[in-house]
C-alpha cells in the first residue's frame, strides 16, 4: 500500500511541470512587473529548457508541441510559430544534455544564453518575414535578458522539485 501511495505521489509530482506549462499557455500569462510594463520574462522558455535538459521524460516533446499550438491559438499568432520555437529550444537542451558530462546550474545558465538568443531570433524572424508582424526589438532584448537572469532562480526551484520526484520514486 505504501509503495502504491509513493508511486501515486511521485506520478502526480512529475505532472507538475506539464501542468505549469499548460497553465501558462492557456492563461496567456505574461510575467511583467507592475510598475515597469516593459520588464517581463518568458517562464515557459525556462521551464522547457530546464526539464528537457535535466529530465526529458517529465516534459515530453509531444506536450511541448501541443503547448505551442495552444499558445498560438490563445495569443492569436499564426499556427506553428510557437511550436517551432519551443522545439528549437528543446533541441538545444537535448543537445546540451547529450554533451554534458558534469551538469551544473552555472554551465546550464551559460548555455541558456545562446539558446534563448537563437530561439527568440527564429520566433521573431518568422513573425517579421513570413507574416509581416511588427516587432518591438527593444522589448525583445529586454525580455530575453530578464528571462536569462531569472533562469538560476527557477533552476533552483525546479531542481528542488526534481529531487522530490526522484525521492518519492525511489522510496
Amino acid at each position: 500500500m505504501s509503495l502504491l501511495k509513493n508511486y501515486s505521489i511521485s506520478r502526480f509530482l512529475s505532472l507538475i511541470p506539464a501542468l505549469i506549462m499548460f497553465f501558462l499557455v492557456f492563461s496567456e500569462t505574461d510575467f511583467s512587473f507592475e510598475n515597469l510594463n516593459f520588464l517581463s520574462f518568458n517562464l515557459i522558455y525556462i521551464l522547457i529548457f530546464y526539464w528537457i535538459l535535466k529530465n526529458p521524460d517529465i516534459l515530453g516533446y509531444g506536450f511541448i508541441f501541443l503547448a505551442g499550438i495552444v499558445n498560438d491559438v490563445v495569443i492569436g499568432l499564426p499556427i506553428g510559430v510557437s511550436p517551432i520555437t519551443y522545439l528549437i529550444l528543446s533541441g538545444f537542451a537535448a543537445y546540451i544534455r547529450y554533451l554534458t558530462v558534469q551538469p551544473s546550474l552555472i554551465y546550464d545558465w551559460i548555455v541558456f544564453v545562446p539558446s534563448i538568443a537563437v530561439t527568440n531570433s527564429v520566433y521573431y524572424y518568422i513573425l517579421r518575414i513570413f507574416f509581416d508582424i511588427n516587432i518591438n526589438y527593444i522589448a525583445l532584448v529586454i525580455n530575453s535578458g530578464i528571462t536569462i537572469l531569472f533562469y538560476p532562480i527557477f533552476g533552483i526551484l525546479f531542481n528542488f522539485l526534481s529531487k522530490i520526484i526522484a525521492t518519492k520514486r525511489n522510496v
